[in-house]
């Protein structure tokens, strides 16, 4: 997986069958990395997770390289809240983050959410302060639970725009 060719990438919806893969991708990035037995002590596990998404409690996008998911980004679709957006250390710097994060905050918008939020690290040399901040997200000032800066962004219309002009209506 050294050299990713970006025309072998799929994006599509995440399945609860992606789930397993998720927990285990969880584990292997650069920054952040959450084992599958601490995501458990924090109560998410394969089944939980599995069950937001089959539900839609949990919409999200997997992106794949030759059938092995490369990334995944998912969103809470009753808060509006971007939950994770996770790569694998191949893909970062290469627009898949960026792409996931635009079809779950696309998907949340269309569900009716006018401000999304995230939480993020405050830390300015972690390679997420400056990715989400470089893609329009502002600090609310405040902290989460865990300790990560919230974010918000309250996405245009021309997201939305964009995003439908390659389909007809």
């Amino acid at each position: 997986m050294s050299a990713v060719s970006s025309a072998l990438l799929k994006y599509r919806p995440a399945t609860p069958s992606d789930i397993p893969a998720c927990v285990e991708l969880r584990g292997k990035t650069r920054e952040n990395a959450i084992s599958a037995e601490r995501l458990a002590e924090m109560g998410i596990t394969v089944e939980s997770w599995a069950t937001d998404v089959r539900s839609g409690a949990l919409p999200g996008y997997v992106c794949t390289d030759q059938e092995v998911i490369a990334g995944f980004c998912f969103g809470d679709k009753a808060a509006g809240e971007v939950v994770v957006l996770a790569l694998l250390p191949p893909y970062e710097a290469r627009g898949v983050g960026r792409h996931l994060l635009g079809l779950v905050v696309a998907h949340l918008q269309d569900l009716g959410h006018k401000r999304l939020f995230l939480g993020c690290s405050a830390d300015p040399s972690t390679r997420s302060y400056g990715f989400y901040r470089h893609l329009g997200w502002v600090s609310t000032g405040t902290f989460d639970r865990a300790g990560d800066e919230v974010l918000e962004l309250y996405p245009s219309e021309r997201t939305t725009d964009k995003r439908s002009s390659s389909s007809s209506t």
